[in-house]
Parts: structure tokens; C-alpha cells; sequence
């Protein structure tokens, strides 16, 4: 994600003193000082609340990455997302991932739409919460200065709320989990504070599932080479039978080949086998008859 990296380094080098205005529902998730009063101090979150975030890390918990694909694991992750975080309608996640394109998933057709919009742009609060790894919170998107462009555009769409919580690992930001609702100040403090506790186990199984994602692709760029290896040698044996020169000199052939005809090495080396297959058959076939 281009525009998550250009955000991160944009934060980094920002002035001390310049921060980002706010509406008055946004938050930055910051825990009152030691010095706070009781009366202060947010309150505990309603039985049925912690009912669903329980729930929710449950079905986390019990997430089988291994027996689904890397985007179906990611969905479920964001499913369990909105039924744990009170207010939420729909959720969006994305995983970053280096020298590879970013995987996104949505649970509803709205997310997916304002996230293409959001990453259209390059500004938004999946960006934001990625780049500062941070909670970001709106309760009026339309209003909003720190995404002015993007935030009017998802307004006119009828989604005026969000939580947005980067998914932190040991390794650094993983991802970034968007949670929206159609109202008006949607979300509370404690709809925050869940997202927060959600997001701990979030990352590490988005972490898992990416991990395991990997190691597929490892196993299929591996088998491929090595059956690409298995033509190859297979076509010196066959070049090597018909000009009775070295393996150099057959190898030098099927690289002069290769530029020739643009392909590459396995494929011109599979049209020699392949040549070779039919010329035995047609051999074979005449003796017979």
C-alpha cells in the first residue's frame, strides 16, 4: 500500500506542534492521565458488550487458517470484527505486505466501495491508522479536515462513521482493519476501546494466515522450478543425442533459442521434449504398420 507508506513517512517527519484536526467525535484512544478524576474515567462497557467481544475472540481463537484461503481467513477476521465492536455495520481489511500487492477484504459491498475510494485518493483512516499505527475515530466523515476529499465523497455515500485500528504485530504494522457505520456519530469511547482489545489477537491471526499464505506460495514456486528443471534436463539429453556435443554446448543452443523466440528457457526446453514425443510416436507407428 503506496499511500500507507507515503502517510507513515509524511508522520515521521512532521513538525512536533502540527497535528491533525479534529471533529469533536474523533479520538486518539488516549488513557485519562493518573491524575483524573473517577468522574473522568470512561466507563466499564455493558455486559452485553463484553458478551460479543468475547464471543468474537472466540471464534478467533478457533479460526482455521490452514483449511482456507488467505482472503476467506481475512474475511472471517472482519466478520468477527463487527460483531464485536458496538455500532459496527460493515468491516474492511487490508494486508500489507512488501514487494507484493495488498490484500483487501470487505464484509459488504459499501466497504468495499469506500475503501477503493479511500485508496483511490491515498488519504483516509485506514491510511492514517496504519501509518502512525494508532486508533483513528470519526463520527462525522463529511466534516472531517484531516480527510477532506475523502471524506466528503463517503458522506455523500450515507457512511458518516468509522473506527479504524492498525493491526500491530512484534514485526510491526501488519495491516489496518476499517469498521463503519451509516450514522452519525456511531461509535462510542467504548466502541474504541473494543476495537483495541479485538485488534491484539486480530493481528497475530492475520499475521498466522499471511505466514501460512507465504509458505503456499514458497511450495508451489518450488515444486514449479523444479519440475521446469526436470524438462530442461530431459531436452540437453535429447539435443545432446541428436549433435553429439556437450551439455555447455546444448544449454548455449537452448539460450540462443529462448531469446529467439522470446519464451522462456522451460518453455522452449517443453517444445523440444514435446517434439521429441511426437517424432517417437510417428516412428513407432510406422514400424508397426
Amino acid at each position: 500500500m503506496d499511500s500507507v507508506r507515503r502517510a507513515r513517512e509524511e508522520s515521521e517527519h512532521a513538525p512536533a506542534d502540527q497535528g491533525p484536526a479534529h471533529d469533536e467525535r474523533s479520538t486518539d484512544m488516549t488513557p485519562p492521565t493518573p491524575a483524573a478524576s473517577d468522574a473522568a474515567k470512561p466507563a466499564d462497557p455493558p455486559s452485553h458488550e463484553l458478551d460479543d467481544l468475547q464471543d468474537s475472540l472466540n471464534r478467533l481463537s478457533q479460526l482455521a487458517t490452514g483449511l482456507l484461503s488467505l482472503e476467506d481467513s481475512l474475511t472471517r477476521v472482519a466478520e468477527y470484527a463487527v460483531r464485536a465492536i458496538p455500532g459496527a455495520e460493515g468491516a474492511g481489511l487490508t494486508l500489507i505486505e512488501q514487494n507484493r500487492s495488498d490484500t483487501i477484504v470487505a464484509t459488504a459491498d459499501f466497504v468495499s466501495e469506500i475503501d477503493d475510494i479511500q485508496y483511490g485518493l491515498g488519504q483516509g483512516p485506514c491510511i492514517s491508522a496504519a501509518a502512525e499505527a494508532k486508533t483513528v475515530m470519526s463520527g462525522s466523515l463529511g466534516g472531517d479536515k484531516r480527510w477532506p476529499k475523502f471524506g466528503s465523497k463517503v458522506a455523500r455515500l450515507g457512511v458518516h462513521s468509522v473506527v479504524s485500528l492498525p493491526l500491530v504485530t512484534e514485526e510491526g504494522v501488519v495491516g489496518a482493519m476499517n469498521v463503519y457505520a451509516h450514522g452519525k456519530n456511531a461509535f462510542t469511547e467504548n466502541s474504541g476501546r473494543i476495537g483495541e482489545l479485538f485488534a491484539v489477537p486480530a493481528a497475530i491471526a492475520v499475521q498466522n494466515a499471511q505466514v501460512l499464505a507465504q509458505t503456499k506460495r514458497l511450495a508451489t514456486q518450488l515444486q514449479t522450478a523444479l519440475s521446469a528443471r526436470g524438462v530442461v534436463d530431459r531436452a540437453l539429453g535429447i539435443m545432446m543425442s541428436r549433435t553429439g556435443g556437450t551439455e555447455e554446448e546444448a544449454m548455449d543452443r537452448m539460450r540462443a533459442l529462448s531469446q529467439q523466440r522470446h519464451q522462456k528457457l522451460a518453455q522452449v526446453a517443453g517444445t523440444i521434449v514435446d517434439e521429441a514425443v511426437r517424432r517417437a510416436r510417428a516412428l513407432h507407428a510406422n514400424s508397426r504398420s
